[in-house]
């Protein structure tokens, strides 16, 4: 089985996008800290806590920016917070 090449722009694509990211022109550059997790349903509130009681929302702006439901009972979910409370 031979596998067929993609079109030639992806290629050329794939390396701006790599190039950009080994730059740290990614979400480094961003005034939030983001951190994805999947956990059980109890694990993922225990640690939505860890962050809020580490980060308090009112100072470092904490959230959870997104949160999904998996087919076996996990939940994945990003948590978000300013780099400092400055």
């Amino acid at each position: 089985m031979s596998r067929v090449p993609g079109p030639p722009h992806m290629s050329g694509l794939k390396k701006r996008i790599a190039d950009y990211r080994a730059a740290g022109n990614g979400r480094s550059g961003s005034a939030y800290v983001r951190e994805t997790f999947c956990l059980s349903r109890e694990e993922a509130r225990k640690k939505a806590r860890e962050w809020f009681d580490a980060f308090p929302k009112a100072a470092y702006w904490t959230e959870v920016e997104s949160w999904r439901q998996l087919d076996d009972d996990q939940i994945e979910f990003t948590m978000r917070r300013l780099h400092s409370a400055d």
